[in-house]
């Protein structure tokens, strides 16, 4: 089987500085893809990422964007086919949490929350179709969460839970409309992964889900032969799952 199936494609993965985004950068570079490693903020641990990512033998470069802006996402698709092509790969990681009750969520908060996780990768997605089409060849993951495809919410983090279950919601929407595209849309959902900060008293088998359990799934989306498999949600939560939240 080939090592590097994603040679000569190039990926862009959003919120990919550190955590898990980083995690998914690096497993793509490891299967040949050059690397875009976006941030917002992080500008010295995305050098860092990107730097990693060149140990692979794949060119790799930084993109500063705040996705949930359409002149900055703009700029940063931009910059990206300047400094190393058409993004092929799109991985649609950002997403800002609020572990607060529901009712103690401020307004601001709130919107950031759904504007992360939800319009950011509205925008990234719409942005990247152009040229997928195009190339008839893209690969679009969106990063979930294992609760969305029952619908799960409880008090607390409401508005992740509701930006979540709309990226499901976008995933297969996008699949499809894009089915005579060249074009897979699908989505990983992970339960709490070790990049959290708190582990879970109902973790199943008895430990976190690790980064590399997400970037497994991820691989399997973005092989050049899965091109009919679209619409599709990957749960990666080891048989997690609650009554409640």
């Amino acid at each position: 089987m080939d090592d590097t199936p994603l040679a000569g494609r190039v990926a862009l993965v959003t919120g990919s500085a550190s955590g898990l985004g980083r995690g998914l950068a690096l497993a793509l570079a490891d299967w040949g893809a050059d690397v875009a490693v976006h941030y917002h903020t992080s500008a010295e641990a995305a050098a860092a990422t990107a730097a990693e990512a060149r140990e692979h033998d794949v060119c790799a470069t930084t993109v500063q964007a705040d996705v949930t802006d359409p002149e900055s996402v703009d700029d940063v698709f931009d910059d990206v086919e300047t400094a190393l092509g058409s993004v092929d790969v799109l991985v649609n990681n950002v997403g800002d949490f609020a572990p607060q009750h529901w009712a103690e969520i401020d307004l601001d908060t709130w919107n950031r929350v759904l504007a992360t996780n939800l319009t950011g990768t509205m925008l990234c997605s719409r942005r990247a179709l152009p040229g997928m089409r195009e190339r008839e060849w893209g690969r679009i993951v969106n990063v979930g969460y294992a609760s969305s495809e029952h619908a799960l919410v409880g008090p607390t983090n409401f508005p992740y839970f509701v930006a979540k279950t709309g990226v499901l919601m976008f995933t297969r929407m996008l699949a499809a409309d894009t089915q005579d595209d060249g074009i897979t849309v699908n989505a990983v959902s992970p339960y709490v992964l070790e990049t959290s900060d708190e582990f879970p008293d109902d973790a199943p088998r008895g430990r976190w889900g690790s980064v590399e359990d997400v970037a497994n799934a991820l691989r399997f989306f973005c092989r050049p032969e899965n091109d009919y498999v679209s619409g599709e949600n990957v749960e990666i939560d080891g048989g997690w799952l609650p009554e409640e939240i």
